[in-house]
């Protein structure tokens, strides 16, 4: 910030119905060094002119027909955007001095003033005006370096989070396909269940890092082409610990989340998943939104066990069951978010069918 400030270029404005006040204080500050002042009789144009040109500093005198003192400041506080009324009052009436300041202004001047007294608060309340401004605008240039920074360090975790999602890639059999479809149903999942728009933005990040943690299961039992034994499903099932561990201990709220999810996604909202047998409102929100969105996913694409479902059986095996998936498992409520977006759903797939590989 320039400590080095100019007072003399400041914007003034003298507000007086006698003619003979407003030219004397014209005459003062101009042989104080104030090149830039102006003189106005009629109270009533003081808004109209403090909205045109922003002055820095008002001289306002309180005893004024058609609008006085009182109602010029009431009207100058609707205008003014940077909550600083810059105005120093011009009283003969001694009572009068607390009310104006708790009116709003700044300072007030006696009348008869004295020349020193006058060019003394004008000088003061310049300096805090001028200052006032500079850390209005150092205030506006370091929000936007903040925003800057942010924005930045948020690029950064989201490129953290698709180099490490595709890593997870590499090693499965899911294509990046899977990946971008699991982000966007997440999202609008999120959003039909009416949660804000920080949640949706965060499961569209961290969604894809669900099975992150099958980076740590053998390809013996990853890449195996038929069913697997108990044992290895035992082995296979362990991806959820592996992933919530490699993701805990992350700063990103994306990250945090993505640990969340990676733990927990398998879980079922009648305590019969896996790896913690969790139940009802003990499985995270962001996990419960994870499941439907995977479970579909799961039956629409094949599998060694089945093929690829249309979109019409698979909303009705989640929403009526068969089987091996039983509505039980859902929480209600993301269950019948689902089924009212199911078209949504069903677009999503059909849009993203076909990207790609990492």
């Amino acid at each position: 910030m320039n400590q080095q400030l100019d007072y003399s270029q400041s914007k003034i404005l003298v507000v007086d119905d006698e003619s003979g006040i407003r030219r004397l204080l014209g005459m003062e500050l101009r042989a104080a060094g104030y090149g830039n002042v102006t003189l106005c009789g009629d109270s009533r144009e003081v808004v109209e002119l403090y909205r045109k040109h922003r002055y820095d500093l008002i001289l306002l005198d309180l005893r004024m027909p058609e609008m006085d003192g009182y109602q010029v400041m009431s009207a100058l506080k609707e205008i003014e955007t940077e909550g600083y009324l810059p105005v120093l009052v011009i009283t003969a009436d001694p009572e009068e001095k607390m009310k104006a300041l708790r009116a709003g202004a700044r300072d007030f001047v006696a009348k008869p003033f004295e020349r020193a007294e006058l060019t003394s608060r004008v000088k003061n309340l310049l300096e805090v005006r001028l200052l006032y401004r500079e850390l209005h605008a150092y205030s506006g240039d370091l929000e936007h370096k903040v925003k800057e920074r942010t924005a930045r360090l948020t690029g950064s975790y989201h490129e953290t989070l698709r180099t490490m999602t595709r890593a997870a890639e590499y090693r499965d059999d899911n294509t990046g396909a899977h990946v971008r479809r699991i982000s966007i149903y997440s999202r609008e999942l999120g959003a039909a269940l009416g949660m804000d728009g920080e949640f949706c933005e965060r499961i569209y990040h961290a969604s894809p890092m669900h099975d992150i943690g099958k980076i740590g299961i053998p390809d013996s039992i990853l890449l195996k082409k038929g069913p697997l034994t108990p044992k290895q499903w035992e082995v296979m099932r362990t991806h959820a610990q592996i992933g919530a561990r490699m993701l805990m201990d992350g700063e990103s709220p994306y990250l945090k989340m993505g640990a969340q999810i990676a733990a927990a996604h398998h879980e079922r909202w009648d305590g019969t998943g896996y790896p913690e047998r969790l139940k009802g409102d003990e499985i995270p929100l962001a996990a419960r939104v994870m499941t439907v969105c995977d479970v579909y996913d799961a039956l629409r694409s094949a599998r060694p066990y089945k093929p690829a479902f249309e979109h019409d059986k698979a909303v009705n095996v989640m929403v009526k069951g068969d089987g091996r998936t039983q509505p039980a498992h859902f929480d209600p409520a993301v269950l019948d978010a689902f089924r009212r977006s199911a078209q949504v759903f069903r677009d999503i797939y059909a849009a993203n069918a076909e990207l790609p590989h990492g």
